[in-house]
C-alpha cells in the first residue's frame, strides 16, 4: 500500500492496520504506543476505548509533510 491507495479509501476514520504499512511497522507498535502515550505517536489519532481512531485527512498531510 502507498499514500495513493489510502487517499482512495472509501472511509474517513483509518485504524492502525490501514496505516501500519506506510509507515513500515506492525499496527500492534501503534497501539502499543498509543496505549502508552497516544501523543507520542507524532500524528493525530483518538483512543476510544481499546480503539484507536486515526482521522484520513489529517494524517495525509502529516505523512506528506503539511501538517
Amino acid at each position: 500500500m502507498n499514500i495513493e491507495d489510502l487517499k482512495k479509501m472509501d472511509k474517513e476514520i483509518l485504524t492502525p492496520t490501514d496505516v501500519a504499512p506506510l509507515l513500515r511497522c506492525d499496527p500492534n507498535v501503534i497501539r502499543y504506543q498509543a496505549k502508552r502515550d497516544i501523543r507520542q505517536l507524532g500524528f493525530p489519532a483518538s483512543k476510544i476505548g481499546s480503539r484507536i481512531k486515526i482521522p484520513k485527512e489529517a494524517f495525509i498531510k502529516w505523512f506528506e509533510g503539511r501538517l
